[in-house]
């Protein structure tokens, strides 16, 4: 007599859809609830895709209170001319979730959210550093930390380039803070906004940006 299979999670329901983070068939039921809550679903799977492409299509726009830092104002003007910086800080998340796998959205808005609290002190003139106590978000703040100490001495040594402000730092972390918060998935183990960035960095240029550098 043919053994009849059930659905590994539930344990009820017949599996349907094969699950590259279980590496088994689960039923379709238990693929729509524990998505990147339970399971740790890879950027490529086709479920995944297709329910990104679906929350995409039906976004809300976030309310004023759901804004990181509403009341930090800035001319788009002042990122266009920063892109660069603002580039190489997209790109050290890129490289950062590349070492560290278990790095998830929320872990980003939490290190950007840190470190622009951090620049918004130090714009005011008084310098107060509050760093993420949680380990994935403390040591993606450190990267961030690096690059752009690297960055400004990478601008002092060329000349003619003035180097970023503190101020001009915080706009271009509020910036990125936005984006993620509209773009990050709400689910524990979502990775919408980590994979959006790296979509931007191509393999082959990631390969040839492996260090930051300075666009003239």
């Amino acid at each position: 007599m043919a053994q009849h299979h059930v659905c590994p999670i539930c344990d009820k329901r017949r599996p349907e859809r094969f699950c590259p983070a279980k590496g088994e068939k689960i039923c379709a039921v238990c693929c729509g609830t524990e998505r990147e809550v339970t399971l740790d679903c890879p950027s490529d799977c086709a479920y995944l895709i297709s329910a990104r492409r679906y929350e995409e299509e039906h976004r809300k726009p976030l309310a004023e209170s759901e804004i990181p830092f509403p009341d930090v104002l800035f001319s788009p003007d002042v990122i266009y001319e920063h892109q660069p910086f603002v580039t190489g800080l997209g790109f050290t998340i890129v490289k950062f979730a590349a070492a560290e796998r278990d790095l998830v959205d929320r872990n980003v808005l939490e290190a950007l959210t840190a470190l622009a609290e951090t620049y918004r002190t130090l714009a005011s003139g008084i310098y107060y550093e509050k760093t993420p106590t949680a380990p994935l978000p403390n040591r993606l703040y450190a990267a961030f930390g690096v690059f752009v100490q690297d960055y400004r001495k990478q601008e002092a040594a060329q000349p003619g380039f003035r180097t970023v402000k503190d101020v001009e730092i915080l706009y271009a972390l509020v910036f990125l803070s936005r984006m993620a918060r509209s773009r990050a998935g709400e689910r524990p183990r979502a990775r919408r906004f980590i994979d959006f960035l790296r979509a931007q960095f191509p393999a082959e240029q990631q390969a040839q940006q492996a260090e930051s550098r300075i666009v003239p």
